[in-house]
């Protein structure tokens, strides 16, 4: 698959458009005093950028049935937190939709949560598919694919979890991993995406890439 291809971009939300690394580690020990699981420290973080999700789960000691009701309340906290995009999202954004290219959220996070962050810029997005599992975003891909009728080669995921990478993996989409977020570089590489990505600017070159392809 080449970078010429993307006419398609679906977005994570935290930790790929939004600096919201700092919330997430306040709630995830919120959410270990309220459901029980192992709370880790300053330096168990660290460690813990490096695992996978799946790995994750297992050394927080989160058992599977639990999952709903953690993201249920994650979400709840979400509304009322005041979460920053990253200060190369505006512009990020706003050159994609310039090259014509197509974008979506495929998020855990709620559509209210998200639209209040992104402020104007939601407007740029004509797909919203949130509240997504946290081994659920390969549905909620193929019901974007499905509502815009492009083909899974015209697509990339663009996030910042293994979770993401596994999911556009799932149903032949591409992937965009970038390095700003929450996973450390050692994990996304060991994932394989199809792109790990250092700045925003790489991800608009992707973009303009089919317009050079197409010229």
């Amino acid at each position: 698959m080449i970078a010429s291809t993307y006419r398609l971009f679906l977005f994570d939300f935290d930790g790929t458009l939004a600096d919201s690394g700092a919330w997430m580690v306040g709630a995830l020990r919120q959410m270990a005093d309220r459901h029980g699981f192992r709370k880790p420290t300053d330096s168990e973080i660290d460690y813990l950028r490096g695992l996978s999700n799946r790995e994750i789960l297992k050394w927080l000691e989160i058992p599977g049935w639990r999952l709903p009701f953690i993201a249920r309340d994650m979400r709840k906290l979400a509304g009322m937190a005041t979460v920053e995009l990253f200060p190369s999202t505006g512009k990020l954004l706003s050159e994609l939709a310039a090259q014509g290219v197509s974008l979506a959220i495929v998020s855990s996070n709620s559509r209210v949560n998200i639209e209040r962050a992104l402020g104007p810029s939601a407007g740029l997005f004509t797909h919203f598919e949130c509240g997504a599992s946290l081994f659920g975003k390969g549905k909620r891909i193929r019901r974007v694919l499905q509502a815009t009728g492009r083909p899974p080669a015209e697509a990339i995921v663009v996030g910042d979890e293994v979770r993401d990478v596994e999911a556009a993996a799932s149903q032949g989409v591409a992937s965009a991993a970038v390095t700003w977020g929450y996973a450390r570089r050692e994990a996304l590489e060991a994932a394989s995406p199809t792109h790990l990505v250092e700045t925003a600017d790489d991800l608009v070159r992707l973009a303009r890439a089919k317009g050079q392809s197409q010229s």
